[in-house]
């Protein structure tokens, strides 16, 4: 699947491309199924709240089940990346975000590259965020929030925080935050399930908490250029994946000629 002209220009100019109808409502099915017995497996790879015990992030997937094996290397996803940013990208994070109904977890507001750069040693904000919406994401139910064009003002200073959520985080201050909506305002990316969500490794952005009665899922794969990879090896394999080998697309129906 290639980007038309105006879709890369999108993603150049906002930081962030939506894509409607990105997989089918049968993929999303099959995209969904190892789900509760993942998060129900007691492994170190789940997050977990601070305060309900539910799953706020199930991660490294793509090493514990065949679905996601074969998802992170859907044409969907790596052809448009590839088109954005060359042709050797390694997976560097496969996860799925969960924002449980009424008590789903704030993500604070934060760019990737600052945990990236931070954590890892990666050198050049040049990571992509492919997502695809596993649950219907509406205005209640804690839809991720974008800056607009806040990726063209690079690394804007961020601070680790550990004790806001289950998850550390490098986060903006708020000051830079109440600049850059002053200037570009906020921008909520909604959608079907089956929705699919690019944008680039400094874009500004963050989530609400989940009050609503409706559950929010969305999986979440960051490729990331191999002459760009991690430095640093402190992090956890599922957190950044060391395995720096090319990914290679499968075929477009990779996920429906799969027996579940």
């Amino acid at each position: 699947m290639k980007l038309t002209e105006s879709q890369c220009a999108e993603i150049e100019d906002q930081g962030f491309l939506v894509l409607p109808d990105l997989f089918s409502t049968e993929e999303v099915a099959r995209i969904r199924a190892p789900l509760p017995r993942l998060f129900g497996d007691n492994s170190d790879a789940n997050i977990i709240e601070k305060d309900t015990g539910a799953v706020r992030t199930a991660m490294g997937l793509h090493l514990r089940d065949e679905v996601f094996a074969r998802l992170v290397r859907h044409p969907r996803f790596v052809e448009p990346a590839t088109q954005l940013r060359g042709p050797e990208l390694y997976v560097q994070q496969v996860k799925v975000n969960v924002k449980a109904a009424f008590s789903g977890e704030v993500w604070q507001w934060h760019y990737d590259f600052a945990t990236h750069h931070g954590e890892d040693g990666v050198t050049a904000p040049l990571a992509l965020n492919l997502h695809v919406f596993l649950d219907d994401v509406v205005e209640f139910n804690g839809p991720l929030w974008f800056i607009p064009g806040s990726h063209k003002y690079g690394a804007a200073p961020a601070t680790l925080d550990t004790s806001t959520t289950s998850y550390p985080l490098w986060v903006v201050d708020r000051p830079t935050v109440s600049e850059l909506v002053e200037k570009h305002g906020i921008v909520a990316a909604k959608g079907k399930a089956g929705t699919g969500l690019i944008f680039v490794d400094t874009l500004v952005h963050g989530s609400p908490p989940n009050l609503s009665p409706w559950d929010r899922a969305i999986f979440s794969l960051i490729l990331n250029p191999v002459t760009n990879r991690q430095i640093k090896l402190q992090r956890p394999d599922h957190k950044h994946h060391r395995n720096f080998s090319p990914v290679q697309p499968l075929a477009d129906d990779c996920l429906m000629d799969l027996f579940l």
